[in-house]
C-alpha cells in the first residue's frame, strides 16, 4: 500500500508543480512590469534599463508553461521574443536601433496575425470586414495628422502603422479580450508615433505607453492561449 501510495504521489506531482511553475511565473512578469512602471514615474533609469528587458522574455516563459505541449501556438513565443528585440533595441538612442527596433515589433506584428489566423479569427468575414473598416478610418485620421511631423520616419512609421492595424484587426476575431489587446498596442504606440511627430506630450507619457503596451501584449498572449486550448 505504502508503495502505491508513493507511486502515486509521484505521479501527480509534476501536474501539482505545474500550475505552481505558472503562477510563479505570472507572478514575477507582474513584479518585474510594477516595478519598471514605477521606475519611470520615479525616473530611476537603471532600474527602467534592466527590467524592460525582461518583461517579454518572463511573459513568453509563462505562456509556454502554462500551455499543453500539444497545443500551445508556436507563433506566440517568437512574437513576445521580437518584441523583446524591440525593447532592447529601443532603449538605443540612435536613429538605426530605432529602425532596428521598429523593425523587429513589425516581426512581431506579422507572427501575431499569422497566429491569429491560423486560430480561426479571420474566418467571419462580415465581421472582419467592418472591423478592418473602422481600423483603415482610424489609421487614416492618424497618419494624416501625424504625417507633417514624421519627417524621414514617414515611409517606416506609415508601413509599420499598418501592420499594427492589421493586429488590432485580426486580434479582434478572437473575442473581446484579444480585441482590446490590439486596440491597446495599436494606443501605446501610437502615444510613441505622436512624441516622434512633436506633438506635446501627456503627463507620465512614457508611463502611459508602456502600461498599455504591457497590457496589450498580456491580453493578446492570453487570448491566443486560450485560443489554443478550446
Amino acid at each position: 500500500m505504502l508503495n502505491l501510495t508513493t507511486t502515486a504521489t509521484a505521479r501527480r506531482a509534476p501536474a501539482l508543480r505545474a500550475p505552481r511553475r505558472t503562477r510563479g511565473l505570472l507572478t514575477a512578469f507582474a513584479a518585474t512590469a510594477a516595478t519598471h512602471l514605477g521606475s519611470l514615474l520615479t525616473e530611476a533609469k537603471v532600474v527602467e534599463q534592466v527590467t524592460k528587458p525582461a518583461l517579454m522574455p518572463l511573459l513568453a516563459t509563462h505562456a509556454v508553461s502554462s500551455a499543453a505541449p500539444d497545443r500551445a501556438p508556436r507563433l506566440l513565443t517568437p512574437a513576445l521574443l521580437a518584441s523583446a528585440a524591440g525593447d532592447a533595441l529601443l532603449q538605443v538612442d540612435s536613429e538605426p536601433a530605432f529602425l532596428a527596433g521598429m523593425g523587429a515589433f513589425a516581426a512581431a506584428h506579422i507572427c501575431y496575425v499569422t497566429m491569429f489566423a491560423k486560430q480561426g479569427a479571420l474566418t467571419d468575414r462580415r465581421r472582419t470586414a467592418l472591423v478592418a473598416a473602422g481600423y483603415a478610418l482610424a489609421w487614416a485620421v492618424m497618419i494624416s495628422q501625424l504625417w507633417p511631423g514624421l519627417g524621414e520616419l514617414k515611409a517606416p512609421v506609415a508601413g509599420y502603422s499598418l501592420l499594427l492595424a492589421a493586429t488590432a484587426v485580426a486580434s479582434a476575431g478572437l473575442g473581446r479580450r484579444g480585441g482590446l489587446g490590439g486596440a491597446l498596442f495599436l494606443l501605446s504606440d501610437t502615444l510613441i508615433a505622436t512624441r516622434l511627430a512633436g506633438w506635446r506630450e501627456l503627463p507620465g507619457h512614457e508611463f502611459w505607453i508602456m502600461s498599455t503596451y504591457l497590457l496589450a501584449q498580456y491580453l493578446l498572449a492570453t487570448a491566443a492561449l486560450k485560443s489554443a486550448q478550446d
